[in-house]
């Protein structure tokens, strides 16, 4: 495993909501990395781990073959990857997002 993917997976498995976005909780550089904080603050998320996938091209690209996922964000809890901004979506309209994050955090 290289240096890139150790550091992605201590990262997912030391905090317990992680997101690897575009940008910062604060300032997100996308649209798609805007919505998944908003998500995670309207499900009570207060603490949020972020990864700003612009600072790094090789964890850019690293998660993408961590998670085996093309695109960014990417939300992790507990270590185990949960998916994109529109799984993420999902999730939050059918509370499941809620639940995980509940349980899990």
């Amino acid at each position: 495993m290289s240096d890139v993917q150790n550091w992605i997976k201590e990262t997912v498995t030391t905090a317990p909501v992680v997101l690897f976005m575009k940008g910062t909780a604060q300032f997100p550089q996308c649209g798609f990395s805007g919505r998944a904080i908003q998500i995670l603050k309207a499900c009570g998320v207060e603490n949020i781990a972020t990864v700003n996938v612009l600072d790094d091209p090789e964890v850019r690209q690293g998660i993408k073959e961590y998670s085996n996922w093309p695109t960014i964000p990417q939300l992790y809890v507990r270590g185990e990857f949960v998916g994109g901004s529109d799984i993420m979506s999902e999730m939050y309209e059918s509370g499941e997002l809620k639940a995980l994050l509940q349980n899990n955090g």
